[in-house]
């Protein structure tokens, strides 16, 4: 099992078909032939289906491919920090989802970046999951998550806690007087599937078959439509409390029921000291 044949296998993972993947890697079709049936070989599984123009993982496929991704991103994270080492004396790899990083990440980022020349910094913007997947396989030292982990051998704290507040454009809401859960259901939303508990109770405020005026899994991504009055969404209090209080959003009240706790978890391995980072927060 070599790299090549590794970064073949996602290709065609991809693509589904060997002629593209050749044309996508610049090289012969026969060349992506043999290079799948030799990493067949070494696993010793079948990973692809080929009974139709298409090709198809297998369930064994399938399950090799989230390792085969794992492997490519160690190896490239290794790669990284040798290259760092003579350039810098610190690199740091942090991970956060995307309500997080505009919050409470990029402020310590920015604060690192002026600071600190010999400091190298690499940021992943993701879903907690796959995060903190990262963070248990070395590739990041620290994450900012919605979600918890407990697991032996890692440090989760509270880093913060926020709530989510429903927002529009300044001056576009239809219901000064507050939003009621029926309400809810009638008005344009603009859903972001935060992946958490608190998409879950986002999704538990509407009808199972609700359609949503536009749905995104970046919260960021919402808020131009916000501001235009578009639609009406949830967001983290502190990712939007600054355009409020410039008058560029405006919170609307709610009416009849409560909105929902969104903390903020920091995870780190406990060998790992997250001041190198943290040090750098206002």
């Amino acid at each position: 099992m070599n790299t090549e044949e590794l970064k073949t296998f996602i290709c065609l993972c991809k693509v589904k078909n060997f002629t593209l993947a050749a044309e996508q890697m610049y090289i012969a079709q026969s060349t992506v032939t043999n290079r799948i049936v030799e990493l067949e070989k070494d696993v010793g599984k079948k990973l692809f289906d080929r009974a139709s123009k298409k090709v198809i993982l297998t369930e064994e496929g399938r399950i090799f491919l989230k390792y085969a991704e794992r492997i490519l991103e160690l190896q490239d994270t290794s790669i990284a920090e040798m290259n760092a080492v003579s350039a810098y004396r610190q690199k740091i790899a942090v991970g956060s989802v995307n309500a997080t990083y505009e919050s409470f990440v990029k402020p310590i980022l920015d604060r690192c970046l002026h600071e600190a020349d010999d400091v190298a910094v690499k940021v992943v913007i993701g879903h907690s999951m796959n995060l903190i997947q990262q963070l248990q396989d070395n590739v990041l030292d620290m994450v900012f998550s919605s979600i918890p982990l407990k697991r032996a051998g890692f440090e989760c704290v509270e880093y913060d806690a926020d709530r989510l507040a429903l927002v529009i454009g300044k001056g576009y809401s239809r219901y000064p007087e507050g939003v009621s859960e029926d309400d809810l259901k009638k008005i344009p939303y603009l859903m972001c599937d935060f992946l958490s508990e608190i998409g879950e109770f986002i999704r538990s405020l509407f009808p199972a078959d609700h359609v949503f005026k536009l749905e995104v899994d970046n919260s960021s991504k919402l808020l131009p439509y916000l501001e235009e009055g578009l639609g009406y969404s949830f967001m983290p209090y502190n990712m939007v409390k600054d355009k409020i209080g410039a008058g560029i959003l405006e919170e609307v009240p709610l009416i009849g029921f409560k909105s929902l706790k969104v903390s903020t978890y920091l995870i780190y391995r406990q060998n790992y000291d997250p001041s190198a980072f943290l040090k750098y927060a206002k």
